[in-house]
């Protein structure tokens, strides 16, 4: 027997998860790859972006017969990653404030620069307009939704991915 339309629209959204997806493990397939190269762009470090991978889908996993009934749990899982990112980020600053010296010599910064031109052009963006540009422009995602991940308004990813390729002609047009 078939069930009655409001029976089927009350699971719309867990049905249309279980259809897309069937299982964490197919989303974790489905997903991996996309998070995992976003995330290599947001924070200029393979290994950190790997870390950062396998914690949030842990958090999803945890959690996924509640974020399998989400309207987007890829939106939740890159919401994940990019909250996991900002406490990392948060406490390195914590722990820099906390230590005697700063570390090594400026210039060790401009030659792995000039290693890699993405990386160098990437550098230039805070963390905020480079997930921006990201998730706008490397992902697809248009404003709303981008805005909705990162947890900002659109307006503000609008403003801060203008800043981003802004700054970026300005790094290329000087390197000429």
């Amino acid at each position: 027997m078939e069930q009655p339309i409001e029976a089927v629209t009350e699971d719309a959204s867990v049905a249309r998860v279980v259809a897309q997806h069937g299982s964490f493990e197919d989303f974790f397939l489905a997903e991996r790859g996309r998070l995992l190269d976003a995330l290599v762009v947001i924070t200029a470090n393979r290994a950190e972006a790997e870390e950062l991978a396998q914690e949030a889908f842990l958090r999803v996993w945890e959690r996924w017969d509640r974020v399998a009934a989400m309207e987007s749990p890829v939106g939740f899982l890159y919401r994940v990653s990019m909250n996991l990112h900002r406490s990392r980020i948060r406490r390195a600053a914590v722990a820099l404030r906390k230590t005697v010296g700063f570390g090594d010599d400026p210039d060790e910064l401009a030659r792995v620069e000039t290693r890699d031109t993405a990386v160098r052009l990437l550098g230039v963006l805070t963390p905020r307009e480079r997930a921006a540009l990201v998730f706008t422009a490397y992902l697809g995602y248009s404003s709303e939704e981008a805005g909705q991940l990162l947890g900002i308004k659109a307006a503000t990813v609008r403003v801060l991915t203008g800043r981003a390729r802004a700054a970026l002609r300005s790094v290329s047009e000087e390197s000429r």
